[in-house]
């Protein structure tokens, strides 16, 4: 269903059906607004039509980003330029909201300053200070109204602005680390799928995960991950084995990945990236076992322990891979949101200002 602005029509994750909601509520906003100043004798003047046509692209942005490629989805490209869009076609709808809208939209930029501002950001308190202190009541019925309104207005649109930039570059350091990620996968997999193709084609190179004949036993044979001699498919079965421990590891891990109402696919691209690196790793072991470089464990007696030892090597990719899904949590909560966690963090700032001033009284 479309309505005639074209909204409500955007297919795809619930991070982009709310934005697209979003959109179509600003639109209302704007379409409200001119309908309102038509019917006023004095019309739309001059400043506010060209803030209007600026929000009206703003928001034709946003939605020609809603509806970008499946890739732009997945690496987050079209979120973040229909949020800088949607973020900025807000702000021009604060610089020409009415008046006896101003204080209600003024609590809403306090709200997103709270949020993603430092707590002695001099835009932040004062526009607190204006919005809470009873001396500003006082101060608007003795001064003139339209001036402390167009004060008031600016002060509250630049801090509105100045938060949603600092929530734009808290999402672009995880978008970032996503496509990092991603990357890092994407050559992960290359170099398993090359590796395999390498040893396919040279023997020798399959060989090398061999283990060689007990010395003074009579009968023992060459000991290879398929069997006693080697073959083009020894890499790519240690490869399987490597990255099935890792597939199994990483599923066991999805109870302590937290979701997240982002568009950005942190968990996802955490858990392929595991994939690759199980099998390499599982390679990388046997390879090192087989070279005698571990004391004590110089040779394997059939191919079946050969399998166990990938399988272990690729459950300790859990080792390498522990950092990063660290620094991927912890990018996803820098980005904060509403909610209780963000809650508790204000009045946490709150408390510790109050007991700063009182200390200093002291």
């Amino acid at each position: 269903m479309v309505d005639v602005d074209g909204d409500v029509a955007v297919s795809g994750s619930s991070w982009y059906q709310r934005t697209n909601a979003h959109v179509a509520h600003l639109q209302g906003q704007l379409n409200k607004f001119e309908e309102q100043r038509k019917a006023d004798a004095l019309g739309i003047s001059r400043d506010d039509a060209e803030i209007v046509a600026k929000a009206n692209s703003h928001l034709d942005a946003a939605r020609n980003a809603l509806r970008g490629s499946m890739w732009k989805h997945f690496t987050g490209a079209s979120a973040d330029r229909a949020l800088a869009n949607v973020h900025e076609a807000e702000v021009a709808l604060l610089r020409i909201a009415p008046e006896d809208e101003l204080r209600n939209k003024g609590f809403y930029a306090l709200t997103h300053a709270k949020l993603h501002l430092r707590h002695d950001d001099v835009c932040l308190q004062q526009l607190r200070e204006v919005l809470l202190s009873r001396e500003r009541k006082a101060f608007g019925r003795g001064r003139n109204r339209k001036t402390v309104d167009a004060t008031f207005r600016e002060l509250a649109a630049i801090t509105l602005h100045a938060a949603y930039q600092a929530e734009e570059a808290e999402r672009a350091r995880v978008r970032s680390f996503t496509q990092i990620v991603v990357v890092a996968a994407v050559a992960l997999w290359t170099i398993v799928i090359l590796l395999g193709i390498w040893g396919i084609f040279s023997p020798d190179v399959a060989g090398r995960f061999c283990f060689p004949p007990e010395k003074g036993v009579a009968g023992s044979e060459r000991v290879c991950p398929l069997g006693s001699t080697p073959k083009g498919a020894s890499i790519f079965f240690l490869e399987f084995i490597g990255l099935f421990a890792a597939a199994l590891a990483g599923a066991v891990s999805l109870k302590v990945v937290k979701g997240t109402a982002g568009p950005y696919h942190v968990a996802t691209g955490l858990i392929i990236l595991r994939l690759p690196v199980g099998a390499l790793t599982a390679v990388a072991g046997i390879l090192l076992m087989s070279g005698e470089f571990f004391p004590g464990l110089t040779r394997l007696d059939t191919s079946t322990q050969v399998a166990a030892w990938a399988f272990a090597f690729g459950i300790l990719q859990e080792s390498v891979t522990r950092a990063v899904d660290r620094q991927g949590q912890s990018l996803l909560d820098n980005v904060r949101g509403p909610g209780p966690k963000a809650v508790a963090e204000d009045e946490r700032n709150h408390a510790n200002r109050e007991r700063v001033k009182t200390e200093k009284k002291r």
